[in-house]
């Protein structure tokens, strides 16, 4: 996702400093190299560094980590920030941003939710398959942060949209991510596909979806929002954009079939709290994810 979404920054012209560590070599040798159906690129020389206190302030950081190393982003991130420094959360789950907002200040903190199938290839390699837009929200919902967001991917050829609910937003990525990404587990490492032409698994998707909006607009209406997710629209667009994707590979499914730890806790755990707290129904997440956190235990 970071070499993806920087990579798009860099070729717009941007200056773009990347934190590489495990394709260190790869790309300080090689480069960056993306396909993409937007256009391949290859960055010969990326500037990247192995530590971020090589990397120093800057205008920008995009978090692009896996929610399973929210425990890290603080080390991480700290050396890049100065005094008006904003910071872009491109991460999967729920009530990331308030981690940043704590340790960093409210006002400088920006969710991304980037709909999109990107798998890593080889060392120094990025495979951009589909989609890539991304929805850009503040913190604080402030419009004009908002639009700062927009214009820095002003002259790429990322599409961003604008969220001018964060919360919202973040709800209606997980309608995606609950029940694709979790089946796709729980199937034992199925892709996409196999859901869409299963008859039992893509009604357990839909069940799952309507539960998550259920869960999102009682918490959408408990933050005061006024603007909730219309059930009937939503679901019928992620069915429709997801029979397009062919046999995508969600990242938590990668995840579980090369023996790493999953995004449980972000993607699963926290809506599942949010649901117990506000009294909303929900016995297929409520399996799922004792399902999944069994499946993720020792990893």
């Amino acid at each position: 996702m970071g070499g993806y979404y920087g990579g798009r920054l860099a070729e717009a012209g941007h200056d773009v400093r990347f934190l590489v560590r495990r394709d260190y070599h790869a790309v300080t040798s090689a480069g960056l190299n993306v396909t993409s159906p937007d256009g391949d690129f290859l960055l010969t020389q990326p500037v990247v560094a192995r530590d971020s206190a090589e990397i120093g302030p800057v205008d920008w950081v995009i978090c692009a980590l896996k929610s399973t190393s929210i425990h890290a982003a603080q080390k991480l991130v700290q050396p890049c920030v100065g005094t008006g420094t904003r910071i872009l959360v491109l991460m999967n789950g729920l009530g990331l941003e308030d981690h940043f907002a704590g340790w960093f200040g409210s006002e400088r903190v920006f969710g991304g939710l980037a709909f999109t199938c990107i798998n890593r290839g080889k060392p120094g390699h990025v495979h951009h398959l589909a989609y890539g837009t991304v929805t850009l929200g503040h913190y604080r919902d402030d419009p004009a942060e908002i639009e700062q967001a927009i214009n820095l991917w002003s002259g790429s050829k990322t599409s961003v949209a604008p969220a001018t609910s964060l919360l919202k937003a973040r709800w209606e990525k997980l309608c995606w991510n609950i029940p694709f990404s979790g089946l796709c587990v729980a199937g034992g490492g199925i892709t996409t596909d196999r859901i869409m032409s299963d008859t039992g698994l893509s009604a357990a998707s839909k069940v799952l979806m309507e539960e998550v909006i259920s869960i999102g607009n009682a918490d959408l209406s408990h933050h005061g929002e006024k603007v909730l997710i219309d059930r009937n629209t939503l679901v019928d667009s992620m069915f429709k954009k997801t029979s397009t994707m062919g046999a995508y590979r969600p990242s938590t499914m990668i995840d579980f079939v090369e023996g790493r730890g999953m995004e449980i806790e972000a993607i699963f755990g926290e809506p599942l709290r949010r649901a117990h707290a506000l009294g909303v129904p929900a016995p297929v997440l409520a399996l799922l994810t004792a399902l999944l956190k069994s499946l993720n235990h020792g990893r």
